[in-house]
């Protein structure tokens, strides 16, 4: 007979709330994450909060994780690996590796991929903005870590910044890097931020320097205007083309767009506002199940836009930012889709090999 258990891959949002939802449905979940912990990036990376809602990130993810953690249905595999994988609905057969180096084989009915993403690497872009030069040129996640500790200090001096700019699309829309696409959540991000460091620093002047700044739906009146208006972050259209040292502060350099001429300003902290990029752990587990990536390196799906979580290989689906950059609401919007097509292809492989069996008879 089939297996009927739905593996998943990836103990971020998306497979948590995956994991939840193929249990709700009553089928038996397999739970795999390369990490120690479960949480994901969210949890790793030390997230001070969500966007757009600035529920406390910490907060949300223990929750997920309490969930599955008390389900019966659901047998979680910490530190553990996919390291082979063939066959098709009903019965993938799969080898799991754990880090002490003990392998386990077994059969499953369906597959769901939730590797994430990882946050693109500030080096690639020629060091143009110093980040690995200046101890206070940050990236969001860089700044995340502190806002999460509520004190949002300039590293080189552990002192409150007077001024901070966030530079917009670093590794995105950039076709020097290959990266010909928006990583969706960056400017709702950096605003969340600068509101943020604003709560935190009501004296400290804010600046979001952007190409064109992207709000979809309701993030335009929860993040966009609560920020300018509440809160006094100034938005300037502009282009940053380097950031230097001179004295004790950082200058960047660049050219204000809307007004048609270059700018010079001094800021005590520069923070990168870094797209998406695949994770590590989806390239690696596109290889070992021969899932087929789309050109910008993110898993492929069929059927969009009526179907976003479908792959190429029959019975294995993908949630979240494994198929491109997502916020953290189409993570779980997906994760809910995939878990149903998941069991759905399970019990329908079920019936099948029911249905073979009946009609091959029982009798003598």
């Amino acid at each position: 007979m089939p297996s009927d258990t739905v593996l998943i891959i990836g103990g971020g949002p998306a497979g948590l709330y995956a994991a939840r939802s193929v249990a709700d449905l009553g089928a038996p979940v397999m739970l795999v994450e390369k990490r120690e912990h479960l949480g994901g990036t969210p949890v790793t990376a030390n997230y001070a909060s969500f966007t757009p809602h600035l529920e406390d990130a910490e907060t949300s993810m223990q929750r997920m994780v309490n969930e599955v953690s008390n389900d019966p249905q659901i047998e979680i595999l910490l530190q553990t690996r996919v390291t082979a994988g063939g066959g098709g609905p009903g019965d993938f057969a799969v080898t799991l590796a754990s880090r002490s180096g003990e392998t386990r084989e077994l059969s499953v009915g369906s597959i769901i991929v939730a590797t994430g993403f990882d946050h693109f690497d500030p080096g690639r872009e020629t060091q143009m903005y110093g980040y690995y030069e200046y101890e206070d040129v940050l990236t969001l996640v860089d700044a995340e870590k502190m806002l999460k500790a509520k004190q949002f200090v300039r590293p080189s001096t552990g002192e409150p910044p007077k001024r901070v700019c966030f530079i917009q699309c670093v590794g995105s829309r950039d076709r020097r890097l290959g990266n010909e696409y928006c990583s969706k959540v960056c400017c709702g991000v950096a605003t969340k931020e600068a509101i943020e460091i604003k709560e935190l620093l009501p004296d400290a002047k804010v600046f979001i320097f952007y190409i064109d700044m992207r709000m979809y739906g309701f993030w335009e009146d929860q993040l966009y205007w609560k920020a300018q208006e509440e809160h006094k972050v100034n938005f300037i259209r502009g282009i940053v083309t380097e950031v230097l040292r001179r004295g004790d502060s950082l200058v960047i350099k660049g050219e204000d767009t809307t007004m048609g001429r270059p700018m010079e300003i001094p800021m005590d902290v520069v923070i990168l506002s870094v797209g998406m990029v695949p994770s590590a752990g989806t390239i690696e587990i596109a290889k070992v199940l021969n899932l087929p990536r789309e050109r910008h390196g993110f898993l492929e799906t069929v059927g969009a836009p009526l179907d976003t979580v479908t792959t190429p290989v029959p019975g294995i689906f993908v949630a979240g930012a494994a198929a491109g950059p997502k916020d953290i609401e189409d993570s779980i919007s997906m994760a809910g889709t995939a878990a149903m097509k998941a069991v759905s292809i399970v019990r329908r492989q079920l019936r099948q090999a029911a249905t073979t069996v009946s009609a091959g008879g029982g009798g003598e």
